[in-house]
This record gives structure tokens, sequence and C-alpha cells, in this order.
């Protein structure tokens, strides 16, 4: 006896294989990056001018030109970006005097939750808003938390997703700090 094959078979058919397809796919690219994988950028750091939302005055380009920049996207409803949050607090302190420059970028958050974030997290470096998110998508962002490390020439050297570790970060800020 001959099988049917109804229009509704052949459709799942397709889309089981469309879906083994992706799957394996997924697999055999598993090994080559993971998404704290630093991934190498360049071109130059967009400029931010903008009153900090922490009462520590106007973000503008003299700030941070000519230093070792690290600019952190957040959101008070990221988890892993409060996880993120207090070695960053950690790491600012240990390289603040060290011609190095921390920014955070609070994207797309209401205002009042970010501010909170702030004070419980007692932030000590200068937060920007980005309610739009253009800020974030001038740095290349694709999702939270998202850290640039840039070079002291203003150019855009690393970009982080998902919440990283003291030690990895303190690795690339040193690389960045030992340039000539």
């Amino acid at each position: 006896m001959a099988t049917l094959v109804t229009p509704r078979r052949a459709l799942a058919l397709a889309f089981l294989l469309v879906v083994g397809g992706v799957l394996v796919a997924l697999v055999a690219s598993a090994d080559r990056a993971s998404p704290t994988d630093p991934i190498e950028v360049s071109g130059p750091m967009p400029d931010v001018e903008e009153p900090s939302i922490n009462g520590m005055g106007e973000v503008t380009p003299s700030l941070y030109r000519g230093k070792v920049v690290l600019v952190n996207f957040w959101a008070s409803w990221c988890g892993p970006c409060r996880r993120e949050q207090p070695g960053l607090s950690r790491l600012w302190e240990e390289y603040r005097d060290r011609g190095v420059q921390f920014l955070g970028v609070d994207f797309r958050d209401d205002r009042a939750a970010g501010l909170a974030y702030l004070d419980e997290f007692d932030v000590p470096y200068p937060s920007v808003e980005d309610p739009t998110g253009i800020i974030a998508h001038r740095f290349g962002v694709p999702y939270l938390p998202a850290t640039i490390l840039v070079d002291r020439a203003g150019e855009m050297r690393l970009r982080l997703v998902g919440a990283q570790t003291e030690e990895a970060l303190r690795v690339h800020l040193e690389e960045l700090l030992s340039e000539a």
C-alpha cells in the first residue's frame, strides 16, 4: 500500500528538516565562540554628550578623550547587569587613577528604576540615559549587558556581550594600558 504525502505531511517534514539543520549549525558553531568571547571591533568611539543621571555633571568627550574607556550598557531590569555591577564598581576604584574612564549607559530603562539601580549599587562613575537605544545602536550593542573597550586614541577595540568577570575585564584593561 502506498503512503500518501499530503500537503500537511510535506509541511511538517520540511519544518523538521529546517529545525534539524538549525540545530546542526548551532552544534557545529558551538566550539568556535561563545557569546561572552570578546569581539574585535574598530572605528572611532561615538561621541557621548549627555548629562549624567547620577549627579556627576555633563559627560562630554573631554571627560574621556586620551584615556582608555570602558563603556558599559546596562538596565535595571537586566539580571546579568545586576550581577556584573559590583565588579565594575570595584574595577573603577582600581583603575580610575591610571588613565581609565568608565561610562555607564542605561539602555531603554524607566528613569526612576535606573536611578534606583545607580543608588542600590552606589555606582561611582557617570552614567547617561539611552531611552531610545540610539547610543547603543551607534556602539553596535546587540543586547545587554554589553561592554565596549576603547583605546587611548579613541578607537573602539573590543565588544564584550554578557556579564563579564572582573578578571576578564582586568586583562583587557591592562592590555590597552600597556600599549604605547
